[in-house]
């Protein structure tokens, strides 16, 4: 069964900014892509730090708290990144 959002606010942010993921393009730029899955591995406990976008999707969210009933915000994050990395976003939501 499809999940209905025809009266849905749906917005997509990009997981770059909702999370801070400076210290993770470092490791990119430096030591490539294997070493960035081990240094997503390494740190999938570890928060990403909030990005600029994350005190408005949070503000945005809470009228979902407001409207109980017609839950009326979606948001659907995006990402480019590996599957180590959007285990660590999963995480970090």
């Amino acid at each position: 069964m499809p999940y209905p959002i025809e009266r849905k606010l749906v917005i997509a942010v990009a997981s770059s900014a909702l999370f801070d993921l400076t210290d993770s393009h470092k490791v990119f730029k430096k030591n490539g892509v294997e070493a960035y899955k081990r240094y997503q591995e390494e740190n999938i406990d570890k928060i990403f730090p909030k990005g600029v976008a994350f005190p408005f999707v949070k503000r945005l969210l809470n009228l979902n708290n407001v409207f109980k009933e017609q839950q009326p915000i979606e948001v659907v994050l995006l990402s480019r990144n590996s599957p180590e990395t959007g285990l660590r976003a999963f995480r970090s939501i």
